[in-house]
């Protein structure tokens, strides 16, 4: 007896991706927001933060925009060769930073570098590894925005898309294994949660409860590709359930949010708890990087849209409104922040190439006869 054939797709035929209006995200879900666009606060959600530290959180993501405005200055006019700008992002890596304790240890992705900085890593000492010159601390052998700062507890990123999840989980167990009363962030973007690594890393963080919080910055594209077509499911914070962990959803444009909800992942964490997904739910204005154009694959509505929902102007409007900022703040914090980065622009060019022993440093603890030989050789020619 013939078996009956399954009803044939037409050629080409495939779900259409979900969509939503511009600045809107895909997805229901509510998330936890504390500062409105107009720079009012839910009082029931403040985190309580002290006027100084609200004042250091707005400094610092100022400093990182003009940072990255400049070193994309310095990209287009041949100075450096690439760079991954953060435009738009500030909060959600700010605010989750912020809200960790120098001894915890950070593994990012591409656009966690303002987390070096803010755990020490010198202006000029930044840009220099955007040159690869003998400034840089990896002497030209990593790609720009891979910075590494063990004194800071920064891990050095790699390109490969979501490794640093497993790292980072990694990481965390050890710490618990041996007693260590630390905390693991660990960074990634949207498009890495397609990765093995994510799912790996999730299933392990979850059932050895290593001390760790999983940090995902859903900026809405993994290059060209939209959120919509990365993930059927309605949010990426609801993936942590499969593997038994708590998550939350936060408006990653707000800075309160993004600190409160690190702040009490941490705290899980440090007490024994086990991990914590977030999903930051934020938006990347520019190109993924100075190679891309945006334009090719996105609507400008969007952009646009995305724009009135700045995460800078949010805690400025909020700063102005409590009486603790004024125009001629603004001005002064601009003109030194300008005067900061031209300084160390200026250093960091002034630095000559890699000393020529560095070839063959850093790959053996002790160089090997043949790898001597090899650098003896090169000299000679």
């Amino acid at each position: 007896m013939a078996r009956k054939s399954a009803p044939r797709r037409k050629s080409g035929s495939r779900k259409a991706p979900r969509k939503s209006a511009p600045g809107q995200v895909a997805g229901s879900a509510r998330m936890l927001s504390v500062l409105k666009e107009d720079g009012s606060l839910d009082p029931n959600r403040d985190p309580g933060l002290p006027t100084e530290t609200l004042l250091h959180l707005y400094e610092t993501m100022v400093r990182v925009r003009e940072f990255d405005r400049r070193m994309l200055v310095l990209q287009r006019q041949g100075r450096i060769g690439f760079y991954g700008p953060i435009l738009g992002q500030e909060a959600a890596t700010v605010g989750s930073v912020a809200a960790l304790e120098d001894r915890d240890w950070i593994f990012p992705a591409l656009r966690e570098g303002a987390a070096a900085l803010m755990r020490g890593l010198p202006l000029h000492v930044a840009i220099a590894q955007l040159i690869g010159n003998d400034l840089d601390r990896c002497k030209g052998r990593q790609m720009p925005c891979h910075y590494t700062f063990k004194e800071g507890n920064y891990y050095g990123m790699s390109s490969v898309i979501g490794t640093q999840i497993s790292h980072a989980v990694g990481a965390a167990m050890a710490a618990r294994l041996r007693g260590d009363d630390v905390v693991v962030a660990g960074y990634m973007g949207d498009g890495a949660t397609s990765a093995n690594d994510f799912h790996s890393g999730m299933n392990f963080a979850a059932v050895y409860k290593a001390p760790c919080v999983l940090i995902c910055q859903n900026n809405q594209w993994a290059i060209s590709v939209p959120i919509s077509m990365q993930s059927a499911s309605e949010t990426l914070a609801m993936k942590a359930d499969a593997y038994g962990m708590p998550s939350v959803r936060v408006d990653g444009n707000d800075v309160l949010a993004v600190y409160a909800a690190t702040r009490e992942a941490a705290q899980r964490a440090r007490q024994g708890d086990g991990p914590t997904f977030l999903e930051l739910v934020t938006y990347r204005r520019l190109g993924h990087s100075s190679s891309d154009d945006p334009s090719r694959y996105r609507d400008e509505a969007e952009v646009a849209a995305w724009e009135q929902r700045d995460p800078v102007e949010r805690l400025r409007r909020h700063l102005e409104q409590a009486g603790n900022w004024s125009a001629d703040d603004e001005q002064g914090l601009q003109d030194r922040i300008a005067a900061e980065v031209n300084e160390a622009i200026r250093e960091a060019e002034a630095a000559g190439p890699p000393a020529r022993e560095t070839l063959i440093t850093d790959v053996f603890a002790e160089p090997t006869p043949g790898l001597l030989a090899d650098y003896r050789d090169w000299l000679a020619d």
